[in-house]
C-alpha cells in the first residue's frame, strides 16, 4: 500500500478532508503526525489560517450559478513542454485569433543530487521531473488549459498556483490532486509579462514544496510581440530559461547532509532548516553546475538571447558578467522595458525577462550578484559564445608581465 506523506495530519480521505485543506496544516502538528517531531517549529496558527483560506478558495468549485465560459472564436492547439533551460516552440507575434493552449503536467517526486562534491541531495518535488518546472509560453488573451496529473505512486498531494491567472488563489484552490488523480484547469492570460507558478498545498507545506523545487514560469507575450518604449519591434533568437532555487538541506550532528529514503521523510528536519532563512544552496536549474561546463548555454556573436529568470521564494539580482540587460522587463510587458542595466532585480515570487545581443566571443558568467550566493552557494551559469573578437570594443594592449621596481 502506498504511504501518503501528510505531515502533522490525521489519516486523509476524500470523505473526511475538504479539497485544499489536507496539507493546510491543521492543529495536529504536535504529537499526532507520523512525520512530526518535537523539533518541528510550531506552525498551528499559520496552518489554521491557511486551511481557512484554501477552504474558501475550494468552495468556488461548488458555484453552479456561473455561466460556462464562451469559447467561441478560440482555436485549440497543443503545446509540447520541454525541459529547462529550453523553451517550447512558439510564435513571438501571434497569428490568428486567441487560442486555447492545451498543456499537460505531471507532478513527480525525484531524488536529485544538488552538489556532487558534497553529496548533498534532495527529494525534489517537481512538475514534469525538472527544477524549475517547464516554461509555458502563450499570448495575451489566450486560454491555458492544463491537465495536472499526480501519479499513483506519489507520496504527497500537489496543486498549482499560477501568478499569471485570476481567481481561486491562482487556481491553487481548484487543482488539489491526490496520488492517482488528475484535474483540468482553464484560465485566461489577461496580463502580459513573465510570472511564477508553484505548488501551494497549504500551510507549512507551501514553502516546503517551493523550496523543494516545485515552481516554474509562464511567459505571456503581447499579441504583437515585444517592443521598446518607442513601439519598435524587439525580437530574440533564443530563450535561456533559468530557475533560481534556494534549498535548505538538513545536516546531521557531524555537519553532513542527511539522506532520506522517500519524499517527505525530511519534513520536520527541513522545517527546522527553513526557518533559519539561510539557504544551504542557491542554484540555477536545480543543482550546482547545472548550467556550467558541459551544461553551459551556447550562443554566437550577434545572437539575441531572452533570459527568463524565475525565483519563487527569494529576491535575486542577476548580472551578466561581460554583458548587459539591454532591455529588461522586471514587472510587465505592458510597461516600457528598462534599458542598459548592469544588474536587474527579481522580486521573490516573480519572473523577469532580460534581452541581450552578444557582441564578443568567450565565456560569460551569468550570476546572482549577491556574490556569496553566486560564487559560494551555486547561483552561476555560463554562456559560451562563438565568433570573432572585436578590438574596437576591448583589447589587451599589454599582456600581464613583471615590472621593474
Amino acid at each position: 500500500m502506498t504511504k501518503f506523506i501528510n505531515p502533522g495530519l490525521m489519516k486523509t480521505s476524500r470523505r473526511n478532508v475538504l479539497r485544499g485543506s489536507v496539507l493546510a496544516g491543521a492543529a495536529a502538528l504536535t504529537g499526532a503526525g507520523a512525520m512530526a517531531t518535537p523539533r518541528a517549529p510550531k506552525l498551528h496558527n499559520v496552518n489554521a489560517t491557511s486551511a481557512k483560506l484554501y477552504k474558501a478558495a475550494a468552495e468556488q468549485a461548488k458555484d453552479t450559478t456561473a455561466k460556462p465560459a464562451d469559447l467561441s472564436g478560440y482555436t485549440r492547439v497543443k503545446q509540447e513542454l520541454v525541459a529547462p533551460p529550453f523553451a517550447p516552440e512558439h510564435e513571438q507575434v501571434a497569428t490568428g485569433g486567441p487560442k486555447i493552449v492545451e498543456i499537460t503536467m505531471e507532478t513527480s517526486e525525484v531524488l536529485m543530487v544538488v552538489d556532487e562534491d558534497t553529496g548533498a541531495e534532495v527529494w525534489a518535488l517537481t512538475y514534469n521531473g525538472s527544477v524549475p518546472g517547464p516554461l509555458i509560453i502563450v499570448h495575451e488573451g489566450d486560454m491555458v488549459e492544463l491537465t495536472l496529473r499526480n501519479p499513483v505512486d506519489s507520496q504527497m498531494e500537489h496543486n498549482i498556483d499560477f501568478h499569471a491567472s485570476t481567481g481561486a488563489l491562482g487556481g491553487g484552490g481548484l487543482t488539489h490532486v491526490y496520488p492517482g488523480e488528475e484535474t483540468v484547469l482553464r484560465w485566461k492570460a489577461t496580463k502580459p509579462g513573465c510570472f511564477t507558478y508553484h505548488c501551494a498545498p497549504g500551510g507549512a507545506m507551501i514553502p516546503y514544496h517551493v523550496t523543494h523545487g516545485m515552481n516554474g514560469a509562464v511567459m505571456v507575450l503581447p499579441r504583437e510581440g515585444l517592443k521598446d518604449k518607442d513601439g519598435n519591434q524587439l525580437k530574440y533568437d533564443s530563450i535561456a530559461y533559468i530557475g533560481e532555487q534556494d534549498y535548505y538541506l538538513p545536516k546531521d550532528e557531524d555537519g553532513e547532509y542527511r539522506k532520506y529514503e522517500t519524499a517527505g521523510e525530511d519534513y520536520s528536519d527541513s522545517l527546522e532548516a527553513m526557518v533559519t532563512l539561510i539557504p544551504t544552496h542557491s542554484v540555477f536549474n536545480g543543482a550546482v553546475g547545472a548550467l556550467t561546463g558541459e551544461n553551459a548555454l551556447n550562443a554566437k556573436v550577434g545572437e539575441t538571447v531572452l533570459m527568463i529568470h524565475n525565483q519563487a521564494n527569494r529576491d535575486s539580482r542577476p548580472h551578466l558578467i561581460g554583458g548587459h540587460g539591454e532591455y529588461v522587463w522586471e514587472t510587465s510587458f505592458s510597461d516600457a522595458p528598462l534599458t542598459g542595466l548592469e544588474t536587474w532585480f527579481v522580486r521573490g515570487g516573480s519572473a523577469v525577462a532580460a534581452m541581450y545581443t552578444f557582441e564578443q566571443p568567450g565565456v560569460y558568467a551569468y550570476v546572482n550578484h549577491n556574490l556569496i550566493e553566486g560564487a559560494l552557494l551555486g547561483a552561476t551559469a555560463h554562456f559560451v559564445v562563438e565568433g570573432a573578437w572585436n578590438n574596437e570594443l576591448m583589447e589587451q594592449v599589454v599582456a600581464p608581465h613583471e615590472f621593474a621596481t
